[in-house]
């Protein structure tokens, strides 16, 4: 089992930044590949970006390319989620997600076996 835990949401203008943090327990991080989502109210759980084990690769939604950057620490057991020049529609429930294999595809959240609890951002216009 891996437990995941997010942290960092919370409210900001339009226009500002946050960093959420996931950190991981219960197994070797390094063996995992981390992702995040998110999902709006009423909307499904939508990719936003994944990151390699050693953090070598990674890839990111059209919505958020060039906006938003993923990374990890092995060290610390943490990935990351560093989101500049939020906008309004960038409000939802960020969740972090685990999986053990990679087939080619990252996109698809039945693809992951472990989940955080999520945590909120909100963007104010």
């Amino acid at each position: 089992q891996v437990q995941l835990v997010e942290s960092g949401g919370g409210t900001v203008q339009a226009g500002g930044s946050l960093r959420l943090s996931c950190a991981a327990s219960g197994r070797t991080f390094s063996d995992y590949y981390m992702a995040w989502f998110r999902q709006a109210p009423g909307k499904e759980r939508d990719f936003v970006a994944f990151i390699t084990r050693a953090g070598r690769t990674t890839y990111f939604a059209d919505s958020v390319k060039d906006r938003f950057t993923i990374s990890r620490d092995n060290a610390k057991n943490t990935v990351y989620l560093q989101m500049n020049s939020l906008k309004p529609e960038d409000t939802a429930v960020y969740y972090c997600a685990a999986r053990r294999y990679y087939s080619g595809s990252y996109q698809f959240s039945y693809e992951y076996d472990y989940w955080g609890q999520g945590t909120q951002v909100t963007v104010s216009s």
